[in-house]
């Protein structure tokens, strides 16, 4: 009988390590996301080209200083009088090369020119 509980107990302390070890697991891989602050599909990374002739209507998530800002990031100066109008685009005056142009800037965040 003593030797039975033995047994028993042993089985149990062994069984209770046996349980508490954890596969050895890899580091993770580098991510090969890129790392622009834009998570979202949907939002253009910021080049020096605008991006669409016409803008794209939609819900527009930027902020008038976020939009301000990303059209700055594209080649325009002294950016301002940005209004967004019921189609979700940001519409105002800009320069581009020295010369006075109107801008605008969508919900998918493509930067161009009104003509």
């Amino acid at each position: 009988m003593k030797c039975l509980m033995v047994a028993m107990a042993t089985l149990l302390v062994a069984g209770t390590a046996v349980a508490q070890q954890q596969p050895s697991r890899s580091p993770a891989a580098p991510s090969t996301a890129t790392t622009t602050q834009d998570h979202n599909r949907s939002v253009a990374t910021a080049t020096n080209a605008n991006d669409s002739a016409t803008p794209a209507k939609g819900s527009n998530s930027f902020t008038e200083a976020q939009a301000k800002s990303r059209i700055a990031e594209r080649g325009y100066t002294n950016v301002a009088e940005l209004k967004k109008d019921n189609d979700g685009v940001w519409h105002g005056s800009a320069q581009h090369n020295g010369q006075p142009v109107q801008v605008w800037l969508d919900y998918k965040g493509n930067v161009g020119e009104a003509h």
